[in-house]
């Protein structure tokens, strides 16, 4: 019988190997990339807001270890459907439970990079500012979990 250990690890190399959405959203309405430059970690988050204040699509593009990728999808995949102030209560602490496995704090922040993009591409509407794609201002060292917001 697998244990605990062994169930999370599988769940986590389905995400990596077998990503929900990755990709980009060509009608996305809001979108972030954010990096860790400790390790290397890339995200790019499309969201698609509806009129409703729901996320009715959501997508991740990135590049980075295995945590990094598979939360990726993890989150994305959680938050459809979810209103925008379900997505902004979502915590850090939640993004740690979402992933499974318990994590160093170094690996803890490439876990909650993608939580960090998703939490400013709320606030980042496509085609006002700057170019999305190449603003990287989101470049996570990550807060400590009792720094976030």
């Amino acid at each position: 019988m697998a244990s605990e250990q062994d169930i999370y690890e599988e769940h986590v190399l389905d995400h990596y190997e077998d990503p929900y959405h990755r990709g980009l959203c060509e009608d996305a309405t809001h979108a972030h990339a954010g990096n860790n430059p400790l390790c290397g970690d890339k995200v790019h988050v499309d969201l698609r807001l509806d009129d409703q204040g729901r996320v009715a699509e959501a997508w991740f593009e990135g590049d980075g270890c295995v945590i990094s990728q598979a939360s990726a999808s993890m989150l994305i995949e959680a938050i459809e459907g979810k209103t925008i102030d379900e997505v902004k209560e979502f915590s850090a602490n939640e993004m740690l439970d979402l992933f499974g496995p318990k994590l160093t704090p170094n690996r803890q922040k490439c876990c909650l990079l993608v939580w960090k993009v998703v939490q400013s591409a709320l606030h980042s509407p496509v085609g006002e500012g700057s170019d999305e794609e190449e603003d990287m201002s989101s470049s996570f060292g990550g807060p400590s979990l009792g720094e976030e917001q």
